[in-house]
């Protein structure tokens, strides 16, 4: 009886430590995903990007453009700066390079981070006008841009649709302002995961 007893108590702490066991994998799984950046969908005329951005190092940089991707800030607007072996620009509803604003109606300080370099193609940065004058405009860089490190803020990369940014590269564009012939136009852009929510712009 005493056999059975212990046998009994055995088989209840395996399936105690087993069902812990399982808690805690779920926990981590939780935890990793919370901690996950976000991704966002650009949805062009030319194709889709998908851009990963990092919230960690840069969560001012990251906040606002989240917040204008989520109100449908983007939708519409044209990529307005094209130069071939250098970078993609946009973001400017003005479409003129000298419009934009941030969630907060005002420039915003820069968020340079060392270990974040314009290193390679694919790299998602805040255009500016000079030190802490970011608001909605972004590029794009084509190759490597090190010497724009320092001074402009890195905060993503493309993950997906590096071949669409390449061909948005080689669009015949006009001058002075580079801008490309036929308009390239972010259609659709979103936070990946969302409920996809299409805004007009007002003219």
């Amino acid at each position: 009886m005493k056999n059975i007893f212990n046998y009994l108590i055995g088989i209840l702490l395996i399936f105690s430590i087993s069902y812990s066991q399982q808690d805690t994998v779920k926990q981590k799984g939780r935890k990793l995903e919370q901690t996950k950046n976000p991704v966002v969908v650009m949805e062009t005329n030319m194709g889709t990007i998908e851009l990963e951005l990092f919230a960690k190092q840069t969560p001012k940089t990251v906040e606002n453009f989240l917040g204008l991707v989520r109100k449908g800030y983007y939708n519409g607007v044209i990529f307005h700066r094209v130069i071939d072996n250098f970078m993609i620009q946009g973001g400017d509803p003005t479409g003129t390079g000298r419009g934009g604003e941030s969630i907060w109606g005002k420039e915003f300080e820069d968020e340079i981070r060392p270990e974040l370099k314009h290193d390679g193609p694919g790299i998602l940065s805040m255009a500016n006008r000079g030190p802490n004058t970011n608001t909605s405009q972004f590029f794009i860089t084509l190759v490597a841009t090190p010497w724009l490190d320092g001074k402009h803020t890195v905060f993503g990369k493309v993950i997906n649709g590096m071949d669409v940014v390449k061909a948005i590269g080689k669009v015949k564009t006009i001058k002075p302002g580079d801008r490309p012939e036929k308009d390239v136009v972010m259609k659709k852009v979103y936070v990946k995961g969302e409920e996809v929510k299409v805004e007009k712009k007002k003219k």
